[in-house]
Formats: structure tokens, C-alpha cells, sequence
């Protein structure tokens, strides 16, 4: 593939694509009703996106079901569990509290999509509310909503994500391991603890 060339001009977006229907545009609403608050008493992953001084950031939550906690139809929180402890999306929210929220429910082709402002909450009682089993996270995020919309699931489709047939064989890339003693000029027998390491946190180390 060949680069192209970013110094051409802007295209018309809108020569080259159709406004979206009518009932698109009026399915954007301005608070939860009903049928978003079934979705998200069902969704247990969700991808969030942020954007500070120093740049942007999309990172993956997850949880079982309903994680997602409807405080009324203005306002979500979710809590905040260990990750890698860049808190990116933290920091980010400190100096720009505007987020996206895309929610992905396995084995559906429709996606969710909440627009709005976060608040960083160490509130002990919003914490314990949020506690999964006995683990009560450090802070919550609490969401007050601008738009929530449903998007069709053309993308799921194009990139097969739920078809058994389409899913990676661990082998046909290189390990969390193998990239990271590779970056750091390290052998084999350190890729391999790492990868043991990785793979131990990511099953029994999901809220410590």
C-alpha cells in the first residue's frame, strides 16, 4: 500500500456521504430510557475514551453484568479497577471531564454509545456500592449523560468478532512476554516468566 498524501485538501463529507435517516437522528436522546437501561443491566465490556493535555486515550472495562450501575436516567458509575496503573483516562478526566463509552455485547451485532461527563469519586459509600464480592475499589467514575444512541453492527460483522471460525490462535503472534524482553533486550527464559506472570494476573489478579 502506498502513503498517501496528507496534503491534500479536505474532501465534502457531505458530497461524498448521505445525511443519516430521520429515525437515526431522533433514536440520539439525551438521557437513559427504558431500553438502554435493559442493555446495560446486560453489558459486561465497555471501551473509554478520553482526551487530556497530553493527547487521548481509549481503554477497556470490564465487569459481569450490569457493572455499569444506573444511578437514574441522567447519570451512570462504574468503578475503577487495577489495569496497569497509567490511569491515562484519570488523568485525562482531571482536566477534561468529556468521555465516550462504546459498548460491545458478545454475540450481538448492535453496540451502545453513551456521551458525557466523568467525575473521579472516592466516596466510601458509592465505592461500597460498586464492590464487587469483597472488593471495593479505590474510586468510581460517575458519568453524567449527554447523548446515548445504539449503533447497527456492520462492524462486528466486517471483522467477524464473534464467529469461532475467525479467532486468533495465541501462537500466530508473539506473546506479552516475547514483545516485552524483546524491548528491553532481554532472553528467552525472561519472556517466558513474564508470560507466566501475565497470564496468572490476568485470571486471578482481576480486582487486587
Amino acid at each position: 500500500m502506498t502513503q498517501p498524501d496528507l496534503s491534500r485538501t479536505a474532501p465534502d463529507l457531505a458530497k461524498l456521504y448521505a445525511p443519516p435517516a430521520e429515525h437515526i437522528q431522533k433514536a440520539v436522546t439525551p438521557e437513559l430510557n427504558a431500553f438502554h437501561v435493559e442493555y446495560l443491566a446486560k453489558a459486561t465490556f465497555f471501551c473509554l475514551a478520553t482526551g487530556g493535555k497530553d493527547g487521548l486515550d481509549a481503554s477497556p472495562r470490564g465487569g459481569p453484568p450490569g457493572f455499569v450501575h444506573v444511578l437514574d436516567e441522567k447519570t451512570v458509575a462504574f468503578a475503577d479497577w487495577p489495569g496497569n496503573n497509567r490511569i491515562e483516562s484519570m488523568r485525562n478526566l482531571v482536566v477534561d471531564d468529556r468521555l465516550g463509552m462504546l459498548f460491545l455485547f458478545p454475540g450481538l451485532d448492535i453496540f451502545l454509545r453513551i456521551n458525557g461527563r466523568g467525575r473521579i469519586i472516592d466516596d466510601p459509600a458509592l465505592c461500597g456500592a460498586l464492590a464487587e464480592g469483597t472488593k471495593i475499589p479505590r474510586t468510581a467514575i460517575v458519568v453524567l449523560v449527554d447523548q446515548v444512541l445504539f449503533h447497527c453492527g456492520k462492524a462486528v460483522n466486517r471483522g467477524r468478532l464473534w464467529d469461532p471460525a475467525a479467532q486468533l490462535d495465541r501462537k500466530s503472534l508473539p506473546t506479552p512476554g516475547q514483545m516485552l524482553a524483546a524491548m528491553t533486550r532481554q532472553d528467552a527464559a525472561v519472556a517466558e516468566a513474564i508470560d507466566a506472570r501475565y497470564e496468572h494476573g490476568m485470571r486471578n489478579d482481576l480486582y487486587g
